[in-house]
Parts: C-alpha cells; structure tokens; sequence
C-alpha cells in the first residue's frame, strides 16, 4: 500500500519528490532483505543466557554497568539547572517544583513499583523502564515549556522507579550467596553513574544547549539493550525456580513482628545518618573547602572527586565486608566507625581534612549494600518492595538533606552547616540493638508465583 502510494506521489509530482524516490527504494531494500524480520533480531539481542549455581558474575557487573548508565541520566537533569533557568527565565521557586516532581516519582513510586514486582515479577520490565527514561530524555531535550519539562522529568524519574526494585531482586538471584557483594556491584555503578553525569552535562549539554541532552538518549538504548539480555537470564531463573518448589527460601533468623518492624526503624535511620551526611559533603564540601582554605574552584572539585572515589571503593568493601563477617557489624562499623573521622574534618588543615574525607568516604559507604540485604533478609519474600523502600530513602533523604543544610547555610555559614553534619555518623550507636542475623547460606531468595 506505501509502495502504490509513493510511486502514485512521484508520478503527480515529478522527480523532484527525491524524498518519494528514496522512500522507493527503502522498501525494495527491506523486501529483498528475507532473512530480517522481528523474531530474529529480538532473538539475537535477547543471546543464550545459561543458569547455573554458582555467582552470576557476568550479570551482576551487566547490571553495574546498567545502573550507572540509569544513574548518570538521573544525574543530568540537576546538572542542567543553570541552562534551563537562564533559557525559560525560570524563577527558584520554579526550579524547586522541577526537582520535587523528579524526586516524587524516581523515589516515593519505588517501593509501590517494588511491591507490583514482588507479587507479580516481570523480566523485561528493565528494559521497559529504560525505554520510559529515553521517551522522558528526547522529550527534555525539546521541551518547549515549563509544563513539559515537568512532565519530561516525571517520565525519567517513572522509569528509575520501575528500574530499581527490580534490578535489586536480579542482583539476589545472582549473587550464588554472596548477596553483599552482589549489591555493592550494583550500587558502585549507580555511584559512577552519579559521579560522571554532572560531567559530562558539563561537556556535551552546557556548551551545545538543551537539545544535546537527546545524546544521551544513546546511553539509555544502550542499557534497554543490555536488559533485554538480562530479561532473558532473569525469566530462565524465574521458570527454574516455579519448576522446583515454587520458591526457593533463604535461610534467615526467625524473629518476631515487633522485632522486624524494630529493627527496621534502626535501619532507616542509618540510611537517614549516611545520606544526610553524604547530601552535605557532595553539596557543599567545594564550599567549605573554597571559605577556609581559599582553594580555587577546580581545586576543590578535586578534591570532591577524591571523596566520591573512595566512596565508589568503599560500596564495594562493604559487599565483601558483609558476606564474611555479618552485615549487623558492617553496618556498625560503617556508620559509627566514619565518626573519629568526620569528627576531625572541621578542625584539621587542608591536607587533613581531604584525607579525612578521603577515609570518611570509603568507610561510610560500606554500609549501604549491607543495609539493604540486611532488610531484605529480615522480610525475605519482599524483595522488590524493600529494594524499592531503600532505593527511594537513598533519593529522597539525599535531596531532603541537601535542601536543608542549603537553608541552614543560608542563617548561619557553611562552617557551621559542616560541623554539624560530621556529628550524624554518630547515630551509627543504634546499630548495636541489631539482631545479629548471619549472613544466609544459600544465594537463592524468595519468588512468588
């Protein structure tokens, strides 16, 4: 019918219609081309994927790499602030309500989207989550109003949403056990990711304008790709667990409700301690360093950047860490254990205060992973909805946080914000009334049918 159509539209027109002509030839292209058809590319993206016993290693560090491409886009859309504000004229107040819409969906929807995936687990909504964030990335990219760009980050945030709680439960089937370890190769991603987005927003969005941020598109079909082959992986061990017992259990210490819900208040105030700290550092470490020392901006990025190193290694201590001695002391010696350093921070020279910060960020990170298996083993058949509780916590405190100790700076100085903020590390005590829950010996964990 296009073909009748195209060549009826040339014959009006004349030669001319060189887009007619091209359009032609496209069609005889694909007709002569007998062996392309859907079933076979999605069969070539989908690969072999094979299930076997052992750590998934190839999976875990597919989702890293995943995690950070998710992240590094998340990233992009506060890096971006400065060019939205000066092109639309954008008021603060404005700016605001942009970033409260993003952190509304990409954090509050998780644990709903987690508890969706817990009673009904679908592969490839990775992927489908991915695609929703490249839909959101093009329509940043030409957003023509305010409403739009409201809605373009409400899409993006959506699909973190559906990203996180899900890939968090891959990252347990893939484990083999070593369940700490498999979450702080996940999250080191999302570190990276975080970490190089603001970069490379700097590099390719800022110098060429608002519709770059579609380059980035590239990055989130990139990861669609990758998840699709993940997908794949993931209904094989679906379909393996429902073949064998219609659930496979993890091995954890039978505790009481009261004692759960307990210590899951203990955990969320960790989480509270490590973000609000971290939310300070990040924000306004440049800062402080730039006031006191009178370092140059790019010096202080630097230093900044020696902080998130050491706070990437440190995710991944903490999964070794946790899988070998118990994620209670992890977690203990994570939070509680940052305190001498951060303590020290405010009072030290220059040098001091970046190796202060330098060790701060490679042992308060340890904790994260361990939290979250923690959690997780305390409600095992809840994966999605736990992932999706802490996933969003981690957001949402870190941009609670950052939003208060700006307005704290605001009434006092950034000295003062910074030495109240190295004080937090000290809430690590509670800690101590964790049941002490070993670390399970079987990798599988619970799906429901």
């Amino acid at each position: 019918m296009l073909r009748v159509f195209l060549r009826l539209l040339r014959n009006f027109a004349g030669a001319n219609v060189w887009w007619a002509d091209g359009g032609l030839r496209f069609i005889r292209l694909l007709t002569e081309m007998k062996t392309l058809n859907v079933r076979s590319v999605w069969a070539a993206v989908k690969g072999h994927p094979q299930v076997r016993e052992t750590t998934a290693y190839a999976i875990l560090f597919t989702m890293g790499v995943c995690h950070l491409l998710n992240d590094m886009i998340q990233s992009i859309i506060p890096a971006i602030y400065p060019l939205l504000k000066d092109r639309f004229g954008f008021t603060f107040a404005q700016i605001g309500l942009i970033t409260f819409v993003f952190q509304l969906t990409s954090s509050v929807f998780q644990p709903v989207v987690g508890q969706l995936a817990d009673r009904r687990p679908q592969p490839y909504s990775l992927a489908a989550g991915m695609c929703l964030s490249l839909v959101g990335l093009l329509m940043l990219a030409f957003a023509p109003s305010f409403g739009v760009i409201l809605l373009s980050v409400a899409v993006i945030g959506g699909g973190s949403s559906v990203f996180h709680p899900e890939a968090s439960r891959v990252a347990q089937l893939a484990s083999g056990g070593r369940k700490s370890l498999a979450q702080s190769i996940f999250q080191v991603g999302g570190n990276g990711g975080s970490a190089v987005g603001p970069l490379l927003a700097a590099l390719v969005v800022i110098p060429y304008g608002q519709h770059a941020v579609g380059w980035f598109a590239v990055a989130a079909l990139l990861a669609a790709a990758l998840l699709v082959r993940v997908g794949s992986w993931y209904s094989l061990m679906l379909a393996r667990v429902r073949a064998s017992s219609g659930a496979a259990r993890v091995a954890t210490v039978a505790l009481s409700g009261s004692a759960v819900r307990r210590a899951m208040v203990i955990l969320v105030l960790m989480v509270f301690s490590k973000y609000f700290f971290n939310a300070c550092v990040t924000s306004y470490f440049t800062f402080f360093l730039m006031e006191k020392f009178g370092v140059s901006v790019q010096q202080s990025q630097l230093c900044l950047f020696a902080y998130l190193a050491a706070f990437a290694a440190g995710t991944l201590l903490g999964g070794f860490l946790g899988d070998r001695y118990g994620r209670k002391y992890v977690i203990l010696f994570s939070i509680l254990g940052a305190a001498p350093f951060t303590l020290a921070m405010p009072y030290l020279g220059l040098a001091g205060t970046v190796a202060m910060a330098v060790v701060s960020g490679l042992v308060i990170a340890s904790a994260f992973s361990a939290i979250l298996v923690y959690a997780i083993d305390l409600m095992p058949g809840k994966v999605g909805m736990i992932s999706g509780v802490f996933f969003g916590l981690m957001f949402g405190l870190g941009g609670i946080g950052s939003a208060f100790f700006g307005w704290l700076a605001d009434l006092t100085s950034i000295g003062v914000v910074f030495q109240i903020s190295t004080w937090l590390p000290l809430l690590g005590i509670v800690a101590v009334w964790l049941p002490d829950v070993r670390p399970a010996k079987t990798g599988s964990e619970s799906v429901k049918r």
